[in-house]
């Protein structure tokens, strides 16, 4: 199976380092048009300088912050009024790690606004143009706390459910305009985030980050974090010919850690 994405344009946020890298990677090689996009200017250059541009793509940054709602609306208008996109992969920096005894409300307005607002007004955008050509993909950067969650991650937990629901509310509607809508539910990934996040844990549990990162490996069946490019390798299929059939999935993509059925 070949996948080629040649004529395909994509969006993808949180594109300078990280799961949002290896996807920007992985859809480039497959020879689709990539705009990466976060707030660091000089990661961004940095990722668009490596993507694949052997079919003739013309690759590109879009630079935003996403914890600015109504700046980053701007920015997306203006983008989208010139770039019609097909793939859209909704992905940003996750909100700040706590307890549901920690957060305030502003704080659940702040995580709202990042994880759930920003994702429904980039798939708003897209989706006139998706709709107009019958075809498109919405694909969703979640996590395994949708089914499982973490008392740690209370903001990310609750946010990202509301997400899932609205997205496969989302791809009924689109899904006879050759639209699909899939979410992936995010295990241990070998990026920033997750190192931070343990550090943090190993700070407040008073151990050694070592201990940490063991522990992590020894609830993975795996036994390994996954790697940027892994993700990168799913999302390709998403947004190929080959997944037209797939659509409202919620997708765990965790080296079998997840120990949900359904």
């Amino acid at each position: 199976m070949l996948i080629d994405l040649s004529g395909k344009k994509a969006l993808v946020g949180g594109g300078s380092d990280g799961i949002g890298k290896g996807i920007a990677l992985q859809l480039a090689a497959a020879g689709a048009e990539v705009f990466v996009m976060a707030r660091n200017e000089e990661k961004l250059q940095a990722v668009v300088a490596e993507l694949d541009d052997a079919k003739g793509q013309k690759h590109g940054y879009v630079l935003t912050d996403f914890n600015d709602l109504e700046k980053h609306k701007t920015v997306l208008k203006d983008f989208f009024e010139k770039h019609p996109i097909d793939i859209l992969l909704n992905n940003t920096n996750g909100p700040q790690p706590g307890n549901v005894l920690s957060k305030k409300e502003r704080d659940y307005q702040v995580a709202f606004d990042l994880l759930f607002q920003n994702a429904v007004i980039a798939s708003e955008l897209a989706l006139p143009h998706m709709r107009k050509q019958g075809f498109g993909r919405i694909i969703n950067v979640s996590s395994l706390t949708v089914k499982e969650p973490q008392d740690n991650l209370v903001l990310s937990n609750s946010m990202r459910i509301a997400l899932v629901s609205w997205s496969k509310s989302l791809s009924a509607a689109v899904a006879k305009d050759g639209i699909t809508v899939n979410s992936i539910m995010t295990g241990y990934f070998d990026t920033e985030r997750l190192h931070s996040l343990m550090e943090g844990q190993a700070k407040q549990q008073g151990i050694p980050l070592e201990d940490v990162k063991q522990q992590r490996l020894e609830s993975i069946p795996s036994k390994r974090l996954g790697l940027p490019a892994e993700y990168g390798f799913l999302v390709t299929f998403l947004a190929s010919d080959y997944a037209s059939y797939l659509n409202g999935a919620s997708i765990p993509l965790d080296g079998g850690l997840s120990k949900v059925v359904f």
